[in-house]
Parts: structure tokens; sequence; C-alpha cells
């Protein structure tokens, strides 16, 4: 038995060429799988890679995936970057041509971003680019991981959860069908007794006649295909946490199903007894199928 859950948390932290960065991915439970994906300014390129690493793990389930990224300190050389000096000052003498502004001080201009860098804030290449997004990419399926075994831990709990509420909805379905109230002899009394009451007499009746209705009524109450189509049920679930794979949507049907019996097995009851085991049946079928619904 190896299903999973579709909620959990994972994060993982890495450093390369002068960066450190975090990834955090966080998973609930949803119909299908959407992810959403949140990226540093100039990271726009790990889009496609981080959402198929994703996809290729998850088949459901809300994720949300984050990059944070921060450049470590260094102690590398100031620089000037003349080209961005060059391309100011032109800016800064057609700015004082057109409208006569004074022109900034040597200290104005190193102010403005780009002009001053350090050593290692050069134009990034393309090699070093790629090996960058390799390093990102590798670190995000260290994460995707990491969220893959905390779902499949919390599907393990889940699991035992499942199985209990299985072998309630088998107990119940048992009571129903041992309770004597079902029996005819036991809807025959019940008839006299009512016959009784609507007449307001102890009078004998037509014992054939009330054979007859006790059997009519007996027919029309019997939730034996109901119990049966329960049994089915049970354990078509218990198969289905043994498949491979995500099995949430079956789970998810079989609850819809379960519902449907117990529904008609309590309009179908016809003695306090039934009425209240199948009350307590719908309770744990509403519970089963809220915790199928966080099975991927």
């Amino acid at each position: 038995m190896n299903i999973s859950s579709m909620t959990g948390f994972a994060r993982t932290d890495g450093t390369a060429d002068g960066l450190t960065w975090t990834w955090e991915a966080r998973s609930v439970n949803g119909r299908g799988l959407d992810v959403r994906l949140r990226l540093p300014p100039g990271n726009e390129a790990l889009e496609i890679p981080a959402r198929d690493a994703v996809a290729k793990r998850f088949s459901r389930g809300n994720i949300a995936v984050a990059l944070a990224i921060e450049k470590q300190q260094t102690n590398g050389a100031i620089r000037l970057n003349e080209t961005v000096l060059a391309e100011v000052i032109k800016v800064v003498d057609r700015i004082s041509t057109l409208c006569g502004a004074t022109r900034p001080d040597a200290a104005q201009l190193l102010m403005i971003k780009g002009v001053l860098e350090t050593a290692d804030q050069g134009p990034e290449d393309a090699e070093a680019r790629t090996k960058r997004e390799r390093a990102l990419i590798e670190s995000l399926e260290a994460a995707l991981e990491k969220l893959s075994e905390a779902r499949r831990a919390e599907g393990a709990r889940l699991a035992d959860v499942i199985k209990d509420q299985l072998t309630q909805i088998e107990r119940y379905a048992a009571d129903v069908r041992a309770s004597p109230s079902r029996a005819p002899e036991a809807i025959l009394a019940r008839l006299k007794d009512n016959i009784a009451r609507l007449l307001d007499t102890t009078a004998a009746l037509d014992g054939d006649r009330l054979h007859q209705e006790a059997v009519l009524l007996a027919t029309r109450a019997d939730v034996e295909e109901e119990l049966q189509r329960l049994a089915s049920h049970v354990g078509a679930a218990r198969d289905i946490l043994n498949e491979p794979g995500a099995v949430g949507r079956k789970l998810d049907f079989l609850a819809q199903e379960f519902n449907r019996e117990a529904n008609t097995l309590c309009s179908k009851a016809n003695a306090v007894d039934v009425t209240r085991l199948g009350l307590q049946l719908k309770t744990v079928i509403d519970q089963f199928r809220e915790q199928v619904q966080n099975v991927e």
C-alpha cells in the first residue's frame, strides 16, 4: 500500500558561483495539477523546466514553488564600467543642452547604478548562465523529491485512517443485516400494532391478509441489495488502496457510491435500529469522503 497525500512541504538550499538560493515547495489538495511558480526577475528561463520537473512527479494537487536568490558578499575589486558611464554622460549632456540643467559632478555620476561595479558583477556569459540554471533545476528536483516523500508519508497515515473507516462501514452493514427488525415476523407484529392503534380496537384481524401485507412491506423495505453493494464497494476500495499511482479519483467516486447506498438504506429503514445504524453509516462515509479528498 503506497498511496500519496496531496499535502506536503519541502525546502532545499544551494550555493554556487557566488549565489545562495532557497527553493520552497508547498502542496495542498486539488482536483487536478495546478502549479504556481514564483521566480526572481532575470530567471524566467527556469519556468518551463521547473514546471516540467513538477509534472514528472505529481499528477494532482495545488503546488506552489518559490525561488529566492541572494548574491554572496565578496571582496572583489571595484571597477569603473566605462561603457555605462559614457552613455550616462551622453544623456546628461543632452539634458543640459535641452533645458540648461547643471551637469552633475563626478561623485553624483558614480552614484548612478551600474557605473561602479565589483569584479564579479560583469556580464554573465552563456556558459555561466547555463551552468547556473542547471544547478538551480537540480536543486529544485531535490526539493520536489523531498515533497514527494512528505506526501507519501502523509499518504501512509491517510491509508490507515481509510482502512479503519472501511472496517467501520463493514461493521455497520453487518449490524443492519443482523437486525431482528428485518424479519417478516417482526414486521407482522409492528403491522398488527399499527392497525390496532388506527382502529382503536383489539378485535381479531384477518391473519392471512396481515401476513400478505407484512410480506409486501418486508419486500419494499428489504435492504439486502444495498448491503451487498456496500460490501462490494468496500472490497473495491481495498483493492484500489493497493494499486500503484494516483488513486484519489477512484476513491472519490466510490465515496459517492457509498453515500448513495446509505441514503437508500435509510429511506427503506422500517425500524428505529436500522435508521440509527444507517445514520451512523452515513457519518462514517462522510468522514471517508473527507479523507479521500486528500489522496493524490
